[in-house]
């Protein structure tokens, strides 16, 4: 049985817990400049549905969505 909101069961208004949120995962393009946590300063040099590729000099990191660690400047 599967309901009309995905996997998630509906909130009840009577719930003691908060509804869980959505997650939003940001939007880059090729040529954004970007900042990772653990890597420092890169830019986005490709993208596809499942990830985007940045480089950060000395490296180029596949990073996967939700890009938890990774910001645009």
């Amino acid at each position: 049985m599967t309901s009309s909101h995905g996997s998630r069961p509906r909130h009840l208004s009577s719930s003691p817990f908060a509804p869980a949120t959505e997650q939003v995962v940001e939007v880059f393009e090729v040529g954004d400049r970007v900042c990772h946590d653990l890597y420092g300063l890169g830019v986005v040099t490709a993208l596809d549905t499942h990830a985007v590729t940045v480089d950060f000099g000395e490296q180029s990191v596949r990073i996967k969505p939700p890009y938890a660690k990774l910001q645009h400047l």
